[in-house]
């Protein structure tokens, strides 16, 4: 989770009180935010360029490092978490945030061309006007936009955003994209004018800015933002122009934020004025601008109506574990800067009317106003109760018997990763993927884990691999899921649970494993029958290219296949690295119950 640094005098400042660290560290945990570390500026650039002296004075600044949830982007600065524990301690009221009303005619423009279309289609901007800062307030609007950067904006590649000082630029707004060649302009803290093709190779050794060329290097042009002059505003997400810089003096913000996701652009745009729109002359007003597309399309941004959400009073009270009167969720919701009202639905149930703020972008479901329901009322004060669901499914039941059972066969139980290779899940099994039932991972950080295991297979031979030098023979097995693709599921996949088992010895150890397959069946009151018979189980000749031919059978229980056993083929040994022959089960759990 991200963690914000603050000062403490400034962040007690704006709540109005001070507090102990042990007070502040208790008001935290109520609201749901952790006090991460107390520390001090020096101490942090000390640690940064690994420095020995601890000495500390009485004159350092005291921050607090306060770890935030992920998807609640207000509370990355100062001024949205100072906001949000008033409003908790029902110190102030949740803001109502306006945009100034302006006419057709002197409403701002940014006119978007179709060419940005192949590169950073979306772009949303506001204005706040007459925004007074100081040093404190300042570094604070950037750090937000860096954190924003950060965590939202995806290190820029989903969202860039752009601050300037309007006084300084004339609208209406261009959003355009040209070859790099035909941009030129004098980037923010640089002196001279610079050609885009020669900025990027100039700020390739850039330690801050180098790690964002990649993002549009590779395209034949580049978006940049003009104004009505022809000067360039930005060259996202790259740099700003230094021409519009805001500075301690600027009186008046234009906000720009283009973006490859639109909805999260929204977010961003919303996020930055809301916070400082509170140190605007007139306070929580916002001016918008005119969005307008070469195709026709338009909107006005930034978007601060209320979102209504509708939620059910018994489904907060039961998945609380409380009895809450609606008068009584109102207003803990109000804590939780959530207005709220109740009324009576056609079926008579009784419900709650949830206004959202634009500040609560991570209210999505009913499950999150419930969620601030239990967090303003208090998660030590909710009854312990036991859950009704203590009582174990029947699948884990039947897992554990069999577990036990294996166990006393003189088996070892193995744990392994559910993801592996896309290699290990096939070619080193000798399978081919016939792209209908392995779930593929998108975008894997390692190689080691592209594919969720449609087998237990390599997990257990990998486990022998790293232990051919084990006492043999080896007799392993693990009960564990695998998934397979499901187009009948609404996650489009589904999980099944397996049995696994593997002998590995001087001999292959056939027989033990048939005798294992067998002990398995008594346990579960299956008996042995004919072939076509569907009362029972029957083993019947098979042809996989991991066994060895003529020494593998299928499992048949009532009729249905459920599992496969043989002796490993050589060349799948090989592959792990084996220089034992192994004798190899896998059926599933599920088709038991």
């Amino acid at each position: 989770m991200p963690t914000v640094s603050v000062g403490r005098d400034r962040l007690f400042d704006a709540l109005g009180q001070t507090y102990e660290d042990k007070e502040f560290e208790e008001l935290c945990f109520r609201f749901g935010i952790e006090l991460d570390a107390i520390t001090t500026e020096k101490a942090i650039m000390r640690k940064e360029k690994h420095l020995t002296d601890n000495e500390s004075t009485e004159d350092e600044e005291i921050i607090y490092k306060i770890e935030v949830p992920a998807n609640r982007y207000d509370l990355l600065c100062l001024e949205g978490l100072a906001q949000a524990l008033r409003i908790f301690e029902e110190r102030q009221a949740t803001p109502t945030y306006t945009l100034t009303n302006v006419t057709d005619q002197s409403v701002l423009k940014m006119h978007v061309k179709s060419e940005t279309s192949s590169i950073r289609p979306f772009v949303v901007c506001a204005v706040l006007r007459g925004v007074t800062f100081d040093e404190v307030r300042y570094n604070s609007f950037i750090e937000l936009q860096d954190r924003l950067h950060q965590n939202i904006c995806r290190r820029r590649t989903l969202v860039a955003i752009g601050t300037h000082d309007l006084d300084t630029i004339q609208g209406p707004f261009t959003y355009e994209a040209l070859p790099p060649s035909e941009i030129d302009f004098v980037p923010l803290k640089q002196v001279k004018s610079f050609r885009v093709d020669e900025l990027m190779e100039f700020y390739k050794s850039d330690l801050k800015l180098k790690k964002y060329l990649h993002i549009i290097e590779n395209s034949p042009v580049f978006p940049v933002i003009y104004d009505r002059d022809r000067t360039v505003l930005s060259l996202p997400p790259i740099i700003n122009g230094a021409h519009s810089a805001i500075t301690l003096e600027t009186k008046n913000v234009f906000i720009e934020c283009t973006a490859t996701d639109l909805t999260k652009a929204k977010i961003v745009l919303n996020t930055m004025v809301t916070m400082f729109s509170g140190y605007c002359e007139k306070k929580f007003e916002v001016e918008p601008v005119e969005v307008l597309y070469s195709d026709g399309k338009s909107y006005v941004c930034p978007d601060l109506s209320l979102y209504e959400m509708e939620v059910s009073l018994s489904y907060i009270n039961d998945a609380i574990g409380v009895s809450l009167e609606a008068d009584e969720v109102t207003q803990l919701l109000k804590k939780m800067q959530l207005d709220a009202k109740k009324f009576d639905s056609a079926d008579n149930q009784c419900k709650i009317n949830v206004l959202i703020p634009p500040t609560r972008s991570d209210i999505l479901h009913p499950c999150d106003v419930m969620e601030d329901v239990a967090i303003a009322f208090g998660y030590n004060e909710i009854p312990k109760r036991k859950p009704a669901s203590i009582k174990p499914l029947g699948l884990n039941e039947l897992s554990d018997l069999i577990r036990s059972e294996i166990a006393m066969n003189g088996f070892s139980e193995v744990l392994n990763w559910i993801l592996c290779s896309y290699k290990e899940n096939f070619s080193m099994l000798s399978r081919k993927d016939d792209k209908s039932s392995a779930v593929i991972i998108a975008n894997p950080r390692s190689a080691d884990f592209e594919v969720v295991r449609s087998s237990l297979m390599s997990g257990i031979l990998k486990t022998v691999g790293h232990n051919k030098d084990h006492p043999k023979p080896i007799k392993i097995f693990e009960v564990g899921d695998i998934a397979l693709l499901d187009d009948t599921k609404d996650v489009g996949a589904r999980n099944c649970r397996q049995l696994a088992a593997l002998y590995c010895g001087a001999s292959s150890g056939f027989e033990i494993i048939h005798s294992l397959i067998d002990r398995v069946m008594e346990i579960v009151g299956t008996p042995f029958v004919a072939e076509g018979d569907c009362s029972g189980y029957y083993i019947k000749r098979a042809d996989n290219p991991e066994f060895l031919s003529g020494r593998q059978a299928n499992i048949i229980y009532k009729g249905k296949h459920i599992g496969t056993f043989g002796i490993v083929h050589p060349e799948v040994l090989n592959n792990f690295d084996i220089p034992d022959p192994c004798s190899y089960v896998e059926l599933n759990v599920e088709s038991f119950l």
